[in-house]
């Protein structure tokens, strides 16, 4: 069998195939089921920026409620409202046990969107014995007069004040809906990003016909949903200090393989866990393994082989590529022009 071991996020994993944040990460028992099934590494559901500021809501009544209180009134418990800042604890102590619990790094996720004091939870999550933090930064600007400029440097400024926060590596799950993505995951790589996950996916709500109302459009990955991101890693390749991770489109074994090809560090699954069972993450390993052995590749040999040359101009190489396809495609659809 092929040596899988490598690196992400300056971390040692065992196999490059990691289970991404998503609903299976939501108790201890799963999370030792992931690692059991063999994983790289688990990243685990999000905190929310709104979670983290109802906590702190909650503190403010908290502390207001004792203020009016003598000193000597010790015995005496204010009425504080329930639930509204118990997700963050909950999930404070799931870390704790998780990592604790099993053999790979467990990291912790916050999604956000504001530069906030909400930042500064990450320093929690490394403390209850995250590895690392995967920053998933979820914004969609609703104000139309915001610039490219303002929406690239509110990224730049949240994972700034994170990295200032924490010891532990950083990664940043970022949208491919930027005017240049190549830019701006530079600019990420300069300010300290350790890694780059290629790509969230964001809300895309529908409209249902018969009730005539908007519906979630919440639905599991598909292989061809990889393409995007699997191009996008091929680009970067060995142009970034930063670890690339791939997030979307893995089903089967094949999907990891060319993610590897492509030059991703790590691929990353939920929805084949979700349609398939985590036992499935076996069955993606083993068919990495495989098809490495069959080919008579190592790990390393494989991971790129196929990305843009480092030397190439990447806009030619894509130009050249476009125009290579749409000439195949004629000969099967006829012109496209």
């Amino acid at each position: 069998m092929a040596d899988l071991s490598t690196r992400y996020l300056g971390l040692e994993l065992r196999n490059p195939v990691i289970a991404s944040a998503g609903p299976l990460s939501q108790t201890r028992d799963d999370i030792v089921a992931l690692a059991d099934a063999g994983v790289g590494a688990v990243t685990m559901f999000s905190l929310f920026e709104e979670q983290v500021a109802r906590e702190a809501e909650r503190q403010i009544v908290l502390e207001e409620s004792y203020e009016e209180l003598f000193l000597e009134a010790t015995s005496f418990f204010p009425n504080v409202p329930q639930g509204t800042g118990d997700a963050v604890s909950s999930y404070l102590r799931l870390v704790e046990e998780a990592a604790s619990s099993i053999d790979v790094p467990l990291i912790a996720s916050l999604n956000g969107a504001s530069h906030g004091g909400w930042t500064r939870s990450a320093k929690r999550l490394q403390e209850a014995g995250a590895s690392a933090i995967e920053l998933n930064i979820y914004y969609v600007p609703g104000d139309l007069t915001a610039t490219g400029q303002q929406v690239e440097q509110r990224h730049l400024d949240i994972l700034g004040a994170v990295k200032r926060e924490v010891s532990v590596p950083v990664a940043v799950k970022l949208s491919p809906y930027f005017s240049s993505v190549g830019a701006m995951c530079r600019h990420l790589d300069e300010a300290g990003a350790d890694g780059l996950v290629l790509f969230n996916r964001f809300f895309q709500p529908d409209i249902d016909l018969e009730r005539v109302e908007v519906t979630s459009g919440v639905t599991l990955s598909h292989p061809d949903d990889a393409r995007l991101p699997r191009t996008w890693i091929a680009v970067l390749h060995e142009h970034l200090r930063a670890s690339l991770a791939a997030s979307s489109g893995v089903d089967q074994a094949g999907d990891v393989v060319k993610y590897i090809l492509a030059g991703a560090d790590v691929v990353g699954t939920t929805s084949a866990l979700v349609r398939h069972g985590i036992p499935h993450a076996t069955t993606l390993i083993d068919g990495l393994n495989q098809w490495l052995d069959g080919h008579q590749l190592t790990l390393a040999e494989a991971r790129g082989m196929l990305a843009v040359p480092a030397e190439a101009h990447p806009a030619a190489y894509e130009r050249a590529g476009y125009v290579s396809a749409l000439e195949k495609a004629k000969t099967t659809y006829g012109s496209l022009a």
